[in-house]
This record gives C-alpha cells, sequence and structure tokens, in this order.
C-alpha cells in the first residue's frame, strides 16, 4: 500500500502465476523461498541458478541476504517472546483470511479472530 504496488498475496501461498504480480522475478523468489523453506537441497541448488539465470547474480544476492535475515529475526523474537502484531487489527485479519493461515497445524497455537 505505502509504495502503491499491486500485488497478489496467493503468492505467498505457492501461486506461482500470483507470486508475478507488481514483483519483478516475482515466480523466481517465491520458487527460491520455498526451497529455503523446505530445506530441500537439489531444489535449492536449482532454483538459485534460476534465479540467477534469470535475473542476475545480485539478486540472488540480495534474496539470499533477506532469507538469512528473516530466519535471524524469526529466531531471535522466538526466543525473547516478542508478541505478533495486534492480531485484532482489520489488516491483519484481511491477510490471515485472504491466505486461510488457519488451515496450518501451529494456528491453534495462535489467537483466534
Amino acid at each position: 500500500m505505502t509504495t502503491k504496488t499491486d500485488v497478489d498475496l496467493q503468492g505467498v501461498n505457492g501461486d506461482q502465476e500470483a507470486a508475478t504480480v507488481g514483483i519483478p522475478y516475482g515466480k523466481e523468489l517465491m520458487l527460491l523461498a520455498e526451497a529455503v523453506a523446505t530445506g530441500n537441497q537439489e531444489l535449492l541448488k536449482e532454483t538459485r541458478q534460476n534465479l540467477v539465470h534469470q535475473a542476475g547474480a545480485s539478486v540472488l544476492v540480495d534474496a539470499a541476504g533477506v532469507a538469512a535475515n528473516f530466519q535471524r529475526m524469526v529466531r531471535i523474537a522466538d526466543s525473547m517472546g516478542i508478541p505478533v502484531d495486534d492480531m485484532e487489527s482489520d489488516l491483519g485479519k484481511s491477510v490471515r483470511s485472504e491466505l486461510d493461515l488457519t488451515r496450518f497445524a501451529s494456528a491453534a497455537n495462535t489467537l483466534q479472530a
């Protein structure tokens, strides 16, 4: 909203077409993120090579930095017990609903909204 860029949140759920909306190399970045999250080394190698081929080494380096920083920040926040954002905000409710986040088993540990 800040940059007035249209995006399709379903890219977060693995929808490759949605990942391309408003995000240069969105599909390739989404596939790399999935490979990082799953820890599948063969898939990670393949998606890294594809991203370099499509977008260049600098985009891969930036993406790797973002992935590493995300892992670090989440672990720090979890270990310190930092609470999540306001679960009652309209934006948060909307995003959780659009992405159907309650389908994950871990949703049982989240405040119901």
